[in-house]
């Protein structure tokens, strides 16, 4: 018998917008916490317009993957918390809830009159999870940042690239998924705590912050050395041969090789005694110094070969190598489907299509995706009529005036 959910029970208001707040609200929501975002008809999710769909499409805003992939299992509402009855509203909903999460620029809740103060005068153990880009005081603190910047900000842009070339972002923006698991992480530990001590708090989460650990190592290696970390390409600092090797049909394998060991299977499979006995690889440092050698010679044996038969024969002799794996060979991959990675979803307006399923698997509270990612204002009646007890014509009355929508304003896209 399945228990229920580990967060079932626990209300989560949701304040944010495009990836970094939305994609931890949206882990929060897998585990079973019922999470209510918040949009305005002048203010709503930009993911939404980032559907790539032509003109002739209608209603595209709600048709936008982007937007689907991090708003999953959560109901969507309406409220302009920029007017004096949006404001009550969402105080209201704040009463009724465990946790308030937001990704605004500093300065942005004082604005709207929904500080930590204003909230917990409603809710007194309320959760209030803040999400700036640069934290809420210092010198940067009113500035404002995407994912796209946090890259730079951190320095891994700069340690992205080839040695003689110019820094290179990475195809997604790190900052915004390693924002939102911190912030995830943090609200269980904030819900843990007041369970333990009746209080809540205000947790504050600067994305700059949380990205900065990730690159751990080379503060540490700056600190020792007092030399900055140099870009590498797909080289490593001590292995070789150690990085990506052209296949047949345009297809690539990757391969790290960190000991003599591997470096023995690695022969055994692609060279033979003779690459084994060759000089210049006899050990890890002779190899580390003539890696252009190396690489020639890993090249010549994986241009032939797919990179799934070449993967293939290296882990059989166990030699760290596996497939660069395209998204359509991903949806398509046997391991993934086998394991249920992918779930079927139905979306109101969007069809049917493949999904990500939640990454942790629970042996008795088995996660899944419950709901399809809300169209604009799709759960109105829920939020208005079940949760804050208004008729029809309080909510008529909000409607004229712009404060509930049931689509948004066109081009007021943030």
């Amino acid at each position: 018998m399945m228990e229920r959910l580990p967060l079932l029970g626990i209300r989560i208001l949701d304040l944010s917008k495009v990836w970094a707040g939305p994609y931890g609200t949206r882990l929060l929501a897998d585990m079973g916490a019922e999470v209510i975002k918040v949009e305005a008809a002048a203010s709503w999710d930009m993911t939404r317009s980032l559907s790539l769909l032509g003109p002739e499409v209608e209603r595209q805003y709600n048709k936008s993957g982007y937007f689907m992939e991090y708003n999953r299992n959560k109901y969507g509402c309406t409220i302009d918390l920029a007017t004096p009855q949006g404001r009550e509203l969402g105080l209201r909903l704040t009463a009724m809830s465990d946790v308030v999460i937001e990704n605004y620029r500093a300065d942005v809740l004082e604005s709207l009159g929904l500080t930590y103060d204003a909230l917990r005068a409603v809710k007194p153990d309320i959760i209030l999870v803040s999400m700036p880009s640069h934290g809420l005081w210092g010198p940067d603190a009113g500035r404002i940042g995407y994912g796209t910047h946090m890259e730079q900000l951190v320095g891994l842009t700069s340690l992205t690239g080839y040695l003689d070339g110019p820094p290179q972002k990475s195809g997604i923006s790190y900052g915004d998924p390693m924002a939102g698991a911190t912030a995830a992480a943090a609200t269980i530990a904030a819900l843990l705590h007041r369970r333990s001590t009746g209080r809540g708090q205000h947790v504050e989460i600067a994305q700059i912050e949380a990205l900065l650990p990730f690159l751990g190592e080379f503060f540490l290696e700056y600190g020792m050395t007092g030399v900055a970390p140099q870009r590498r390409g797909n080289r490593h600092r001590s292995m070789a041969p150690h990085g990506a090797y052209r296949c047949a049909d345009d297809t690539w394998l990757a391969l790290a090789v960190g000991s003599d060991a591997e470096f023995a299977a690695l022969c055994d499979v692609i060279g033979g005694p003779e690459l084994a006995q060759d000089g210049r690889f006899a050990d890890v440092v002779s190899r580390y110094h003539h890696q252009d050698e190396l690489d020639e010679v890993v090249s010549a044996w994986t241009i032939d070969r797919s990179h799934r038969d070449a993967a293939a024969a290296l882990q059989a002799a166990g030699v760290n190598a596996e497939p660069v794996l395209t998204i359509p060979e991903l949806v398509a991959d046997p391991h993934l489907g086998e394991r249920a990675f992918w779930e079927e979803v139905t979306h109101l307006e969007s069809g049917t299509w493949k999904t990500t399923a939640p990454a942790w698997r629970f042996s008795r509270t088995p996660a899944h995706v419950r709901l399809p990612a809300p169209v604009f204002g799709e759960h109105n009646d829920y939020v208005l009529r079940e949760l804050l007890g208004l008729g029809d014509e309080e909510i008529a009355a909000l409607e004229r005036e712009g404060i509930v929508a049931r689509e948004p304003l066109p081009g007021q896209d943030v």
